[in-house]
């Protein structure tokens, strides 16, 4: 899940590739494949990639990942709060560290607690609330002890992420717009699957899916030359441009699937499933 890079801008262009049924690659694969050729860990986005409109993992989904997690580390990486990533990884059994508040929080699933944040900061977190709160936008904020979806229940400006949620895509526009200047944040537009509306992300500037990745692999003593990553929107790009394999699912926009080496299926045909059994499965060393 998730849109348009404010202050990332620099997405590819051009015409994707048109809806496959199976892995169709869109270009020659990295350098990285043809030097490190294993697949030795796996980042894989939530919305529209894990699971579907109706937020649930289909069958065929939930036995391609457990498979796929008995052989390498399988961590999600998404913009979603702790409480979401914590449900789906004990629902698929991953015990790697998790990624998400798109890159700025890691938990530990088996012990339910964050390792490691780079929160937004009391400045920044204060601007955009007091903004948010001017326009009358539902939002989201995450903290060290949860999240806050109302402005009473903000405990201060320690906050890790904030998400505008659920506006119309020219007030998406011009809310980004707004904070583009501002280089103490990264500002990404996000389309949310489950309703067909926008959110716009604020986390601390030099902090999205790359960033958190590489972390998350520091840990696993992986490098993302020998991850593979799977999404469906723009903040997935800058994921699926440092990780060695790429996969985009069918349902990506066009800039997306044109960034990745392969478009599988889209998340309501199971793409996800597919990924992992014709693709990733074949090109483990294991």
């Amino acid at each position: 899940m998730y849109g348009t890079s404010v202050d990332n801008a620099a997405c590819s262009q051009g015409v994707g590739p048109r809806h496959v049924e199976s892995l169709h690659q869109t270009r020659h694969p990295k350098d990285s494949i043809v030097n490190n050729p294993s697949i030795l860990a796996a980042a894989l986005d939530l919305d529209g990639t894990v699971i579907g409109r109706d937020e649930n993992i289909s069958p065929a989904v939930h036995e391609a990942i457990v498979r796929l997690a008995g052989l390498i580390p399988v961590f999600i990486a998404t913009g979603r709060e702790p409480a979401d990533v914590l449900r789906y990884s004990k629902e698929l059994g991953l015990t790697t560290p998790q990624l998400c508040d798109g890159g700025a929080n890691i938990l530990d699933p088996v012990r339910e607690v964050s390792t490691w944040t780079a929160p937004l900061g009391p400045a920044n977190a204060e601007l955009v609330v007091t903004r948010l709160r001017e326009i009358g936008a539902a939002f989201v904020a995450t903290h060290a002890d949860g999240a806050a979806s109302t402005f009473d229940d903000v405990p201060g400006w320690d906050l890790i992420r904030v998400s505008a949620l659920d506006m119309d895509e020219a007030t998406a526009d011009a809310l980004a717009k707004e904070f583009s200047g501002n280089k103490d944040m990264y500002v990404i537009k996000a389309v949310l699957p489950y309703n067909g509306l926008w959110a716009i992300d604020f986390t601390l500037a030099g902090v999205d899916k790359a960033s958190g990745i590489s972390r998350v692999g520091d840990t696993l003593g992986v490098g993302p030359a020998n991850m593979v990553a799977v999404g469906d929107s723009y903040n997935d790009l800058p994921m699926l441009e440092v990780c060695g394999f790429s996969i985009a699912m069918g349902n990506a926009p066009t800039e997306v699937r044109a960034a990745a080496d392969f478009v599988a299926p889209s998340v309501g045909e199971d793409g996800l499933a597919v990924a992992i059994n014709n693709y990733v499965l074949p090109r483990l060393n294991v």
